[in-house]
């Protein structure tokens, strides 16, 4: 099922995690309605990194995938409002993640975690704006 022009729920809820421990991540409803959202979120992503594609390696996440993951129940993946994603065409985490703290999009949380991906979630509710690193040292602003 497409959710935008460039993301399906598909992609937005695959995990190997849940394959590898046969966990049912279907979203219900009312979070398929905010993956639409946060992919529209993407689709201005897209814009920003030149309409390179991006690789989404976590959208949606339900509670037992989640906890398995070792992430906090308060997670923004848990309401399908949060993607992590790589866009090798454009670049490396490090400078997608400035491209994106520069830009004017509404996020609420941009994570560059690890330097291995970035997090990016867009809140109904909420719009911090806010810019982070993620990695060994803690956590700071990006």
């Amino acid at each position: 099922m497409k959710l935008s022009s460039h993301f399906t729920l598909e992609e937005m809820v695959a995990s190997q995690e849940a394959a590898r421990h046969g966990i049912d991540n279907t979203p219900p409803a009312d979070v398929v309605d905010r993956l639409r959202k946060t992919c529209q979120g993407l689709e201005a992503v897209r814009i920003v990194l030149g309409c390179a594609p991006i690789v989404v390696s976590s959208g949606f996440r339900c509670l037992e995938l989640n906890r398995r993951l070792g992430s906090k129940d308060t997670s923004q993946h848990r309401t399908g409002e949060a993607a992590d994603f790589i866009c090798p065409g454009f670049g490396g985490p490090t400078v997608v993640a400035y491209a994106l703290r520069d830009s004017g999009i509404e996020y609420d949380q941009l994570i560059l975690e690890f330097d291995r991906w970035v997090h990016i979630s867009f809140a109904a509710k909420r719009r911090r704006h806010e810019a982070l690193v993620i990695d060994a040292g803690g956590t700071r602003a990006l």
